[in-house]
């Protein structure tokens, strides 16, 4: 088993940045991928951005190119620095963990491990 906490989401202002946390623990060695998700009210469960353990290849969604990074730290701490807030940002965002070793890594199914959630809200 994998548990993941995510941390550092609040209110902030459209244009303002905000870096989330996500602790590892447990069976760490199985993880493949990890990933960050976000759900606005009202919508599905969307991709932003992935990182593959072994090597740091990092993917984004379109919509968050150019302006989010994930990055992922050796002690099993997983970031997501947003800079360039907007409004259609406001999400909860959920840090996501796969121990498969196919796939797409895009989707919600491809992935065992989620944590709770922290919430983002940017305001305009």
């Amino acid at each position: 088993q994998v548990q993941l906490v995510e941390s550092g989401g609040g209110l902030v202002q459209a244009g303002d940045s905000l870096s989330l946390s996500c602790s590892t623990s447990g069976r760490t060695s199985s993880i493949y991928f990890m990933a960050w998700f976000r759900q606005a009210p009202g919508k599905e469960r969307e991709f932003v951005a992935r990182i593959r353990r072994s090597d740091q290849l990092t993917h984004y969604a379109d919509s968050v190119k150019g302006r989010f990074t994930i990055s992922r730290s050796t002690a099993e701490f997983l970031y997501l620095q947003m800079n360039n807030l907007q409004p259609e940002d406001t999400a909860v965002y959920y840090c996501a963990a796969s121990n498969r070793l196919s796939g797409t890594y895009s989707y919600i199914h491809e992935y065992n491990y989620w944590g709770q959630g922290t919430q983002v809200t940017v305001s305009s």
